[in-house]
């Protein structure tokens, strides 16, 4: 006789003389409930909701940086020295080229905490006119320098061949001039008492610097697989540059141009304590440390207030750098 055909083998199916073990006595059941709660507290302690959005480069830092303390302390710094920059009167109502000699050198007296200089100027007054210029100075200086050497350096990067070249021989012409004897030269020159010379100068000797990050961050991006599948479905080099490479390739010119920033306010005291910077009568801390330096023995408030007020921005500056270039870089976090 042909033999019958027995069903296969089912584990979630009681055998012969076997009884289907009721929930939490061993059962068949009960082991494939604990495996998927075992599972469950895998993936996590608590049901899994709806996924979360991810975030982009821009989002993220900006999450990163509202979290970070060095951040907030620098940008409420900065924030109220642009705020004493623009409007100077919120906290010195005084005239900083009013000058009475007869109060020379005299130190901290009422309505005057700072003190007078050899002019007998009030410290105060001039130190707070003197955020002005040197935040001026470096705003306009950080931009010009920025975007010339963002769009050199892109195109450079993007397109090669000899205008990469070409580029790169230029810039290295300008690496090799020192800032400092520059200055002195260029600036010496000019009799404009205004800070567009300075502008002019610094942007002049800093876009080599940027266009050499912008177009090493272009070249990245641009061998990326998105830049090479947009290239594939038929994009044009404007709308590869500006809608892929671009917006992926600009962190780091915002990083360094944010810590030059502070760097470049600090270059504008430098050439204005020696001469060939800013001249009177505009109010600057690298006029006010000149012009105290040769009386730090007999009134070192005159050097202490300005050199102070100097040194505390570029700090303010290059940790909101710090601050940026963390929250950037995921290697860093």
């Amino acid at each position: 006789m042909p033999e019958r055909d027995e069903p296969a083998y089912d584990p979630l199916q009681p055998g012969e003389g076997e009884a289907i073990a009721p929930t939490g006595q061993g059962g068949p059941m009960d082991l494939a409930l604990d495996e998927a709660e075992s599972l469950e507290k895998v993936l996590g302690d608590e049901p899994t909701g709806p996924a979360e959005k991810a975030r982009s480069l821009w989002s993220d830092a900006w999450h990163q940086l509202r979290r970070n303390p060095v951040f907030i302390v620098s940008s409420l710094l900065i924030l109220f020295l642009v705020l004493i920059a623009i409007w100077p009167q919120l906290i010195a109502s005084g005239d900083p080229l009013h000058c009475d000699l007869s109060k020379s050198q005299q130190g901290s007296a009422p309505g005057h905490p700072f003190g007078y200089d050899t002019q007998g100027c009030d410290v105060y007054t001039r130190t707070v006119y003197g955020a002005r210029a040197s935040i001026t100075v470096g705003v306009c200086a950080t931009l010009g320098a920025a975007l010339l050497g963002s769009a050199l350096g892109g195109l450079a990067g993007f397109f090669g061949h000899w205008g990469d070249a070409l580029l790169s021989r230029i810039a290295d012409i300008f690496f090799g001039i020192p800032v400092v004897l520059g200055g002195l030269v260029f600036l010496s020159v000019v009799t404009s008492t205004t800070v567009w010379p300075v502008v002019g100068f610094i942007v002049l000797l800093g876009w080599p610097q940027l266009a050499r990050i912008a177009r090493g961050s272009v070249i990245t991006a641009k061998q990326n697989d998105y830049v090479q599948a947009a290239r594939a479905l038929g994009a044009g080099n404007t709308r590869l540059l500006l809608r892929h490479v671009a917006p992926n390739a600009v962190a780091p010119v915002i990083v360094v141009a944010t810590i030059a920033l502070g760097t470049y306010i600090a270059l504008e005291a430098t050439l204005s304590f020696l001469g060939v910077g800013l001249r009177p009568p505009t109010v600057s801390w690298g006029i006010d440390i000149s012009n105290a330096a040769s009386q730090i023995r007999n009134a070192p408030h005159m050097l202490l207030y300005p050199a102070g007020a100097l040194s505390l921005t570029v700090l303010a500056f290059i940790m909101l750098g710090d601050a940026v270039r963390d929250a950037l870089d995921p290697k860093l976090r």
